[in-house]
Parts: C-alpha cells; sequence; structure tokens
C-alpha cells in the first residue's frame, strides 16, 4: 500500500495560480510578498497537508527552536511541574521541546545527551540523575558553546549555570521544627550523596542537630532509592531497632507518604509515637492522613526561571553569568504529622 505523495510548492502554485517562487518566499515570510499573498499561501499549505521543510529552513538559521529537556524520572510529581514551566515560557517563545528521562543512571542520562546532541537542540536543561558521578557526557555541548544548565539536582561547572533551593537551609529548618516538638531521636532517610540535593539535606539535618547539642549517630542514616517501596522497608527496618526514634526526616515526599501509611498499619502512631517529615510539598502530602510536614518549593516557578533565562540567552537579549548559581525561595509547611505537642 502507497502512501499519498507530499504536497509540494509547485502544487500549492497551481492551486492558487501563482508561482512557485512565490509559494516560496511566501512562505519564508519574504517581505517582497503582500500580507495577502502570504496568508492565501499558507491557507492552501495548511488546507492540503503542506509538511513545512523546518530541517532546511534550520540550516540557513543554524537554530532549530528546540529545547532538550533531561530528567530523572517524568512520573515525578516535582518533575512534571518543573516541565509545565518549561513549556508554557518556551511555547509563549515560539520554542519546541525534547523531553527525556535518565531512569536515575547514568548510562542512560548519556545516552539522551548523546541524542540531544545529534538532534541539534539550542540549549539543554538537566537535572542529573541519583547515579552520575561526572558530566563528561555533556563536554560536546560545552565545546560547541550549546547553553547548558542544571536545575535542582546540579554539579558545578565553569560554563554552566545552576538553579537550585537552599538545601541545607531547608533540612535545617525542618529538623529544627522537629526538635523543637520535643524529638531527639531523629532518623534521616536520603538519597544517593553524590547528588547536591541529597548530600545538602544531610549536612543541613546534622547541622540542625549540632546546634541543639543532640550527638549525631551514624545508624540515623538511611541512604535508598527513596521510592514508595523503600518507604515501606524503612517502616519495617524501623520497627526492628531496639531504640525506636521519634522522628523520620524524608529527603522526598514519596518515600514519606509510604511510611507512614506502613508505619499507621503497623499500628504506630503518628506522631504520637513517631513524627514524619517529608521534602517537596507533592499532592500526596496533603491526601495522606495526618498530613505531611514537608517543604514547599515551586517547580513551576523553578522551570519558568530555566526557560526563560536560557532563552534570553539563545535571543541575544542577555548574557549567562557563568559560573552562577540561583537561589530559589522555599517555605517549611508545619503539618499534623509532626506536630507532637499538639498530639
Amino acid at each position: 500500500m502507497s502512501g499519498e505523495k507530499d504536497v509540494t510548492i509547485y502544487d500549492i502554485a497551481r492551486a492558487l495560480n501563482i508561482s512557485a517562487a512565490t509559494v516560496s518566499r511566501g512562505l519564508k515570510d519574504h517581505p517582497a510578498i503582500s500580507s495577502t499573498t502570504k496568508k492565501k499561501i499558507f491557507e492552501a499549505a495548511t488546507n492540503m497537508g503542506y509538511r513545512f521543510n523546518s530541517f532546511a529552513s534550520n540550516l540557513r538559521t543554524k537554530r532549530t527552536n528546540t529545547i532538550g529537556i533531561i530528567v530523572p524520572r517524568l512520573n515525578s510529581a516535582f518533575m512534571s511541574d518543573v516541565i509545565a514551566g518549561i513549556e508554557k515560557v518556551a511555547n509563549d517563545e515560539g520554542f519546541n521541546l525534547i523531553i527525556s528521562q535518565s531512569l536515575e543512571t547514568e548510562e542512560k542520562e548519556a545516552k539522551n545527551a548523546l541524542t540531544m546532541f545529534n538532534s541539534r537542540v539550542d540549549g539543554l536543561l538537566v537535572s542529573l540523575a541519583s547515579g552520575t558521578k561526572g558530566i563528561e557526557h555533556f563536554e560536546p555541548f560545552i565545546r560547541k558553546d550549546v547553553p547548558l544548565i542544571f536545575f535542582d539536582r546540579v554539579q558545578e561547572h565553569e560554563q554552566c549555570v545552576n538553579i537550585v533551593i537552599d538545601n541545607f537551609k531547608a533540612a535545617s529548618e525542618i529538623t529544627a521544627h522537629l526538635i523543637s516538638e520535643g524529638c531527639r531521636k531523629i532518623l534521616h532517610i536520603s538519597g544517593n550523596q553524590i547528588r547536591n540535593v541529597y548530600k545538602d539535606r544531610f549536612r543541613g539535618y546534622r547541622e540542625a542537630l549540632a546546634e541543639h547539642g543532640i550527638p549525631f549517630d551514624r545508624d540515623w542514616l538511611i541512604v535508598n532509592d527513596l521510592s514508595p517501596a523503600s518507604g515501606i522497608q524503612v517502616a519495617e527496618e524501623v520497627l526492628k531497632m531496639k531504640d525506636l526514634p521519634d522522628a523520620l526526616f524524608f529527603a522526598n515526599d514519596a518515600c514519606a507518604v509510604s511510611c507512614l501509611l506502613a508505619l499507621k498499619r503497623m499500628g504506630v502512631k503518628v506522631p504520637g509515637q513517631i513524627a514524619i517529615a517529608g521534602f517537596n510539598n507533592d499532592p500526596s502530602s496533603l491526601i495522606v492522613e495526618p498530613n505531611l510536614t514537608t517543604i514547599n518549593y515551586k517547580g513551576f516557578e523553578m522551570g519558568e526561571v530555566a526557560a526563560r533565562m536560557l532563552i534570553r540567552y539563545l535571543n541575544k537579549n542577555s548574557e549567562l553569568n557563568l559560573p552562577g548559581t540561583i537561589m530559589l525561595r522555599h517555605e517549611l509547611l508545619v503539618r499534623a504529622s509532626s506536630t507532637r505537642t499538639q498530639a
């Protein structure tokens, strides 16, 4: 079965009874062609199913009007918000997006980066995988002066911009809150300490303990993939401990919510026996009962900031301050899962 032949500028020219040269110029928005004629050409092209040759146009302009995005996972409420923020700005400015996920592995991230490079994206926005140890796979972009912006999960580089929140301060604040609720044996459940977000949250947690004269015990740090399944494992592990902790501070909400529900099923009172806090302010934090204490930082805003900065640079309206770090706001949201003094 053979498909229909592609519509050409000659087909459009015959339909409108004008020259192919006029059609070609009209499709390129040439100033010599009147707006009325251009409108007729574009309407005919659309109605006839003409496919605009963006590839040829890209060769002329050396631009694809495409931005690449690499995130750890697409099934993350936070990353979905970030992408929505990027998409809003990109669409308003006439840019398309190519989106991929690393699935938390450096190998997949490197393959995604190569695909983006070969697709000639104008710029790249990246949140690194938990397992990424280096950023050598992004060097082709850096050598070609293709702008590269890291957000949330970042790595320092003299030719890249990072967009983050103050994870150290946020973790210190949430730990201090748990201490103010009378908690002294606070476990921290974190992710791979290679990543800035988890390393900084752990540092903030330890700093708050030290400021309140609470010695840190190595057994108080649990490192896993912060998945819901790991949350159940944490609940089981905690209940096997001889000395039950009085609080759990998770580096994300997904793992915290799962653990909270598991502990409740096992008969543990939250927050009466164990207070729980998370991080990210995922929608699930307000669905679980009791509602989860967490840190709010706006993924949509982070996406907007990243996209706006990149596009302004691409449009030559501003320079990237290299190297540079943009720190966005965060907010401690105290909810019922940690308010032991009122339980």
